[in-house]
């Protein structure tokens, strides 16, 4: 038996419950685990989605805070909080004390009060303030500089690719009618990114300006003394209800749009370069997959094999190739490689992604020559250029959109933070970027790959990266990966980016701590991480939903609550489902509106999951349970991280 903790998030016990806090008019979260605010609301009105400290390496990696002597005092309309913090790794020993004030006129005011215990290379220590991307974007600000001049300006509706704002001492913007929020900074000097780059559903402040030189040592006994107040300005409106925490309700319904043909979907050939068996192969071609994705490091001595190799599984699968070719300053020599191996095999590709080593951005001149190369001996493959990394490094550094088919990037939650809440958040974005893109490439056809849990490769690394502890996973690795919450997450980047229009998606790996299922020896350590040889993860249940509707169409749904549940409809030959994932960990309510009176419902959860990880087969053999929908409505508790498939008699209404 797993422990059910383990099917809901990959860990061995639960988070701690987040604190409620009342400070006047204002609701919000305290994170115990971090010692940060999270949820700032005005009733049901997102004031600021939170407030931290952060200390970060020479590699831009968040410490893992430990927070101790925590002190609160609350009730009625205000708190006072007090605790310490230590910031410990390798060379790194930082500490800081948090002091958190709320009070009856809504005001909130964070301090911490910092010492460097040792000489260490950081990139940054401080506060950042997450101001909500959906509420904010495109939505006017005005901005009170170090120098005390005071502007206008306007958050980015398109993903911005640099700072909108820079030098602030002071930001200010309305969050409903005649009544505005201003975050206060003192101790540093403080500017704006647009975290949306990184699909951080967020526009943050934060300090130290990346205009200075970085990373900068730190000597032992260095003070780091910073505040942030937040104060409501003008009248408030009439009437403000408490925002709403616990299990909801949640109406999903069809939106009046027209539907979207589905994207090409894929998976990436295994890092750990293990033959699929029989099975593997069997459970994949399930899945109704369109490619693997294989990279190539064409400055490597093994690309040729990895290539086979790729070319060997994709036709076992029933897939073509999409092939990630990475240059090098030899490019011309190293094309000229490729196309030999082309002329020898005949290979199944249907896509060049066109990537370089020592560009964030390929340059124009080598998508020229590998169109030149390429294309005469793969006829009919697509060529895409743009970035191995995230969609920043797209952004900041744009291909020419002459001479391509596609642009391209990949997506992973986990840049600036950790936590489930933190991940689930990110799905908000992913469409930004798709929107974003589309705009940026000309209109292109836009091509996400890989989607991953975690980063594959540090882009914005300074130094060589800190060894690993003992028993410690890999950083490309994340528990969650074989969890319910990997399955929930999956399902809503696929929604967010079917419904936008994404041309071509590509997820994860296919077997593996990275992929959809386990290897048939599974993983040997380490002993956290329980090994299920020959099983399948949650999250393989969600492709195999999806690829039954292989060449259908994407309904466009209305959700009410779309930060706590996801929903994807798909239809295909006079048949349609609709899947339904809970991005909480509490139970969700949701109330479907179906188009017909009978439906069958099959549900994963904490109670099925383990039976169809074992056995995915039996699992999806079984119709699920029939329900009535009178009137068209079906209502369906959905418990923690939970994926429900809705499976219709007939095509449901446009």
């Amino acid at each position: 038996m797993i422990p059910t903790q383990v099917l809901l998030d990959g860990s061995d016990r639960p988070a701690s419950a987040p604190i409620r806090l009342r400070a006047g008019p204002l609701t919000m979260l305290f994170d115990v685990g971090s010692g940060s605010l999270r949820d700032i609301r005005l009733g049901d009105v997102e004031v600021i989605r939170g407030i931290y400290a952060a200390v970060r390496d020479r590699n831009w990696g968040t410490l893992t805070p430990v927070v101790t002597n925590l002190r609160i005092e609350a009730g009625g309309q205000g708190f006072h909080i007090a605790f310490d913090v230590d910031c410990r790794r390798d060379q790194i020993d930082f500490a800081w004390r948090g002091t958190i004030v709320g009070g009856a006129d809504g005001t909130v005011r964070f301090e911490m009060h910092g010492e460097a215990r040792s000489s260490f290379l950081r990139n940054r220590i401080g506060f950042c303030v997450l101001h909500p991307g959906e509420s904010c974007a495109g939505r006017p600000c005005t901005i009170e500089h170090v120098d005390g001049t005071i502007v206008p300006g306007s958050f980015p509706e398109l993903i911005s690719p640099h700072q909108p704002f820079t030098q602030m001492r002071a930001l200010r913007h309305e969050i409903a009618a005649g009544l505005t929020v201003e975050a206060r900074m003192e101790g540093d000097v403080f500017e704006m990114e647009d975290q949306r780059n990184w699909t951080d559903a967020s526009f943050k402040t934060y300090c130290t300006p990346l205009a200075l030189a970085y990373p900068v040592e730190i000597p032992a006994g260095t003070r780091v003394d910073q505040a942030v107040t937040l104060r409501l300005i003008d009248m408030l409106p009439p009437r403000i209800s408490d925002a709403t925490y616990g299990p909801t309700e949640v109406r999903v319904s069809y939106a009046d749009e027209p539907a979207r043909a589905m994207p090409r979907i894929g998976l990436a050939v295994a890092y750990h370069g293990q033959d699929l068996d029989a099975q593997e192969v069997r459970r994949l071609r399930k899945l109704g997959l369109d490619h693997l994705r294989v990279d190539l490091d064409l400055s490597s001595a093994v690309w040729q094999d990895r290539l086979r190799t790729a070319a060997e599984q994709a036709r076992a699968i029933g897939n073509s190739i999409e092939a990630a070719a990475l240059l090098g300053d030899a490019a011309e020599e190293e094309l000229a490689a490729l196309a030999g191996e082309l002329e020898r095999s005949a290979l199944p590709v249907a896509t060049w992604l066109i990537l370089h080593r020592g560009y964030r951005s390929v340059p124009a001149e080598h998508i020229e020559s590998a169109r030149r190369v390429l294309s005469p001996r793969s006829r009919g493959a697509r060529l895409a250029a743009g970035t191995n990394a995230n969609f920043a490094e797209l952004n900041r550094n744009r291909p020419a959109a002459s001479g391509v088919d596609m642009v391209c990037y990949s997506i992973n939650p986990q840049v600036h933070a950790f936590d489930n809440a933190s991940l689930m958040e990110t799905l908000r974005a992913q469409p930004d970027t798709v929107r974003s893109a589309r705009q940026l490439a000309g209109r292109l056809p836009v091509a996400v790959t890989p989607v991953t849990l975690r980063p594959r490769f540090n882009a914005v690394a300074t130094g060589a990266a800190m060894e690993l502890a003992p028993g410690e996973l890999p950083p490309e690795v994340d528990v969650r990966q074989m969890s319910l919450f990997g399955a929930a997450w999956t399902l809503g980047s696929m929604a967010r980016l079917f419904e936008v229009g994404a041309d071509s998606v590509t997820f994860y790996e296919t077997t593996g701590w990275r992929g959809v299922m386990e290897t048939v020896g599974g993983a040997s350590w380490p002993p956290a991480v329980p090994s299920l040889a020959g099983a399948v993860f949650p999250m393989y249940h969600v492709f195999a939903d999806v690829g039954e509707f292989h060449g259908g169409r994407v309904l466009p749904l209305r959700v009410s609550r779309p930060n706590d549940v996801a929903g994807l409809a798909l239809t295909s030959r006079g048949r349609t489902h609709v899947l339904l994932g809970n991005l909480r960990d509490g139970e969700q309510i949701v109330v479907l509106s179906t188009g017909v009176p009978r439906v069958r419902v099959r549900c994963l959860d904490q109670d099925t999951t383990e039976q169809a990880m074992h056995s995915p087969e039996q699992f999806r053999a079984d119709t699920g349970e029939r329900q009535d929908a009178p009137h068209g409505f079906v209502r369906l508790p959905l418990r923690p991280y939970a994926v429900a498939c809705v499976d219709m008699a007939g095509e449901a209404p446009t």
